[in-house]
C-alpha cells in the first residue's frame, strides 16, 4: 500500500481476494465437419462465458470443468487433463478477482435434464462467433488460441 492510500483504499485492498475456478471450453465437431464451441449466459447478466465454477478443496481442475460443463449445460464429455489455459476477470458486484484454469472438453452428448437447465441460456457457436461474443478478453483470447489450434494454424 501507498501512504497516499486513503483510509477507503486501503480497506478495498485489504478486502480483495483470488478466487479460483475452473472451466471448460467445451466444443464438438458438426457433420460438416466444423468445430462449434458452447457458451453459456451469465445467472446475472446474460453475458456469454464459459461453464465454469468453484474448485473444491482437493479437487482437480479437470474435474471441476466436467462438473460445472454438465450442471450448467448438461453437456458430457471427454475432459482434457492438462490444462489449456488460463485468465482473469473481476464481476461489476465483487471486489473479488478470478482467475479461471481452463481444460478442453470434447462433448460427446447433452443431458436432457441437468442441475442448471432454465436458468441460463446455452449456445454453440462457431470458433469465430464464440471469440466475438465471449464477455472477457482473456477468455477471448484463449478462444483464439483454441480456433488456431483446431484449423491447424497454430
Amino acid at each position: 500500500m501507498l501512504q497516499d492510500d486513503t483510509p477507503e483504499d486501503q480497506l478495498e485492498a485489504a478486502s480483495v481476494s483470488i478466487v479460483e475456478q475452473a472451466g471448460a471450453i467445451c466444443y464438438r465437431r458438426t457433420k460438416k465437419g466444423q468445430i462449434q464451441v458452447l457458451l453459456v449466459g451469465s445467472r446475472r447478466n446474460g453475458r456469454w462465458g464459459l461453464p465454469k465454477g468453484h474448485v473444491e478443496p482437493g479437487e482437480a481442475t479437470s474435474v471441476t470443468a466436467a462438473r460445472e460443463a454438465f450442471e450448467e449445460a448438461g453437456v458430457r464429455g471427454k475432459v482434457e487433463p492438462a490444462v489449456f489455459g488460463a485468465f482473469r476477470y473481476r464481476k461489476d458486484s465483487s471486489l473479488n478477482s478470478f482467475v479461471v484454469t481452463v481444460h478442453l472438453l470434447e462433448a460427446s452428448g447433452s443431458a436432457r435434464s441437468f442441475p442448471e437447465l432454465g436458468l441460463r441460456k446455452k449456445r454453440w457457436f462457431s470458433c469465430a462467433a464464440a471469440i466475438t461474443e465471449a464477455a472477457q478478453p482473456g477468455l477471448r483470447e484463449l478462444l483464439l488460441k483454441f480456433q488456431k489450434r483446431s484449423t491447424g494454424s497454430a
